[in-house]
């Protein structure tokens, strides 16, 4: 059980730090805010692929070098309000991975071993490409997909590359010495049957094993039915599972924060009633805290036991009620 002065305390802190986190997360949420966020990740994409041109930029470097730092700005103000806007609960903030993305790209661009290295700072400022997912909900799910498939995938690759060598050592032990340019040794073998697996070219390829061996055929249609259909499929399946898998994660945790989606977007019409709700009762809650420590130790020392607030009578409390006389004969 907490002590008085426990409480007292947070009371005091508090609400400053709740109207600051109130402030910046009416303009986080505000659609204004998202589109101009993503006017300024996309004009810093414009920027990087003008960059690439290198007679417009040795006319335009200065002017190139002022817009980057204005994107970078822009950038650092929007991730100030973001903290700002958690600063009744820091520790939400950082449970978001898109947040600490987001923050890392920035931090880095003040780091000075990256500022002074040119390439380093270029592929920086393109990872803020990828802070469109952020804004784009049908992106990052794709995103969160591809990430929880990373195992699967593993898996994938390295049953193919199984596949892969022992029909390459298959086809250096029949074709090496007949057609030697793409089965001369293992890595021809391997690159000839990854191109293979695309099924560019296969026709050319079964020509020549035609040429050779009869067998060839075999040799060919059941590595094209097992690298190019089933395992295919499989990686498909795999993907398709985590898509699933993301689609429900990111139902399951945009709810989390109450007033504000995952994205940083205001929420839907369907939620956002139910999260004012929330935000509106824990305000009322933490006031009626305030109130209470703040009133209880004079309500004690000013009262009688058994007197009501104004002073006019027994109050609800418990107490002795008035005394009954029993009935009897007068004498």
């Amino acid at each position: 059980m907490p002590h008085r002065h426990d409480l007292v305390v947070p009371a005091a802190v508090h609400p400053a730090r709740r109207r600051l986190a109130r402030r910046c997360r009416t303009v986080t949420e505000a659609r204004w805010f998202a589109l101009t966020v993503f006017a300024v990740i996309l004009a810093n994409a414009t920027l990087l692929g003008l960059e690439t041109y290198s007679g417009l930029a040795a006319d335009w470097h200065g002017w190139l070098r002022l817009a980057e730092h204005l994107c970078l700005a822009a950038f650092t103000v929007e991730i100030l309000l973001r903290l700002a806007a958690h600063a009744d609960r820091p520790r939400e903030f950082f449970r978001d991975p898109w947040n600490l993305f987001d923050l890392a790209v920035v931090l880095c661009a003040f780091v000075p071993v990256v500022r002074e290295n040119t390439t380093v700072l270029r592929l920086l400022r393109l990872a803020r490409v990828l802070r469109t997912a952020r804004f784009l909900p049908q992106l990052r799910v794709v995103l969160v997909a591809v990430a929880r498939s990373l195992p699967g995938t593993l898996s994938f690759l390295l049953v193919g590359a199984l596949l892969l060598y022992v029909y390459a050592m298959v086809g250096w032990v029949f074709f090496a010495r007949h057609d030697p340019e793409h089965y001369g040794s293992i890595g021809r073998s391997v690159l000839t049957l990854f191109l293979l697996m695309t099924l560019d070219g296969i026709g050319d390829a079964v020509r020549a094993g035609l040429e050779i061996s009869r067998w060839s055929l075999v040799y060919y249609a059941s590595y094209v039915l097992i690298a190019s259909f089933v395992l295919v499929n499989v990686l498909i399946g795999v993907v398709l599972t985590s898509l699933e898998e993301a689609k429900e994660l990111e139902r399951d945790e945009q709810p989390v924060v109450p007033g504000q989606s995952a994205s940083g977007l205001p929420p839907s019409g369907e939620g956002r009633p139910l999260a004012d709700r929330v935000t509106e009762v824990r305000h009322a809650l933490d006031a009626l805290e305030r109130e209470l420590v703040r009133t209880a130790p004079g309500a004690r020392s000013d009262r009688a036991p058994g007197v009501a607030p104004g002073g006019h009578g027994p109050g609800p409390g418990p107490g002795p009620g008035p005394r009954t006389v029993p009935a009897g004969p007068v004498q």
